[in-house]
């Protein structure tokens, strides 16, 4: 069974003391592809090590997250801009909304996603989004650039399945994560009629650990979970899951 994790962040702080155990648990459990989101200009060289040292394995993406969205960010999407014209990337992402934590940067935050859904179409790239409190603005903000084409994921995905159908009848894929193993969630319902070939899997590692590891580090490893639960709700075998989310992750990012 292969795996990929469309959305980890394996880079980050929480795994410098074990990163080598991280990555052999994650082979073992099948994971064959790392798909890393870039967050602001602090984490690049992080990543970019990262994709350097395991080409065939993690594959990087440019942007600006929106809770990264500060007094500088003209700054920082100069920077996005530099690498995407000096560099390969698999998609501008995670880019979007974050209405939950401060709206205080919120016109900065809508300027930033067009910017760099702007430079998506420009190099032919598809968008990782990240939305939280703020659905209906990123819906809206998405709706005219994929009329153009523009595809990608809304990543983390946890609402209804009205709001699943809006996106996959833009273009865009969901991104699945430990969220659907969340008993209140109530995802599994929301994707009961979604097609599969419209989904993707991802950890989002190290954050929103799936069932039985909630409230603690998430790693890619824990992917088999998500997929075990997507099988689950879906009513198709693990391997079905694996392997048609796994076919769905190469087509949007393009790598074979």
């Amino acid at each position: 069974m292969r795996l990929i994790d469309t959305h980890t962040h394996l880079y980050a702080k929480e795994f410098e003391n074990d990163f080598d155990k991280v990555l052999e648990r994650a082979r073992n459990a099948g994971v064959a592809k790392f798909y890393l989101p870039a967050i602001d200009s602090e984490v690049i060289d992080d990543m970019l090590r990262l994709a350097d040292l395991y080409p065939q394995e993690f594959f990087p993406m440019m942007g600006l997250h929106p809770v990264s969205v500060k007094e500088n960010y003209l700054g920082e999407l100069k920077i996005v801009a530099e690498y995407l014209s000096k560099r390969k990337f698999v998609a501008v992402g995670e880019i979007g909304l974050d209405f939950y934590w401060d709206t205080t940067y919120k016109r900065e935050q809508l300027i930033a996603f067009h910017q760099q859904m702007e430079l998506a179409q420009q190099y032919k790239l598809p968008i990782v989004i990240h939305t939280r409190n703020a659905m209906p603005e990123t819906i809206e903000a998405v709706r005219p650039y994929a009329a153009k084409g523009l595809t990608g994921v809304f990543h983390c995905f946890g609402d209804g399945s009205d709001t699943a159908k809006e996106i996959i009848d833009l273009g865009f894929y969901l991104g699945i994560g430990g969220v659907l193993t969340y008993k209140k969630a109530n995802l599994g319902e929301a994707l009961k009629d979604i097609p599969l070939d419209r989904m993707v899997l991802e950890t989002d590692a190290p954050y929103l650990s799936p069932v039985p590891f909630r409230g603690k580090r998430n790693e890619s490893s824990y992917l088999v979970h998500i997929a075990e639960k997507l099988a689950e709700a879906k009513d198709v075998s693990i391997e079905e899951v694996a392997a048609i989310t796994s076919a769905n992750a190469e087509r949007i990012f393009d790598h074979y």
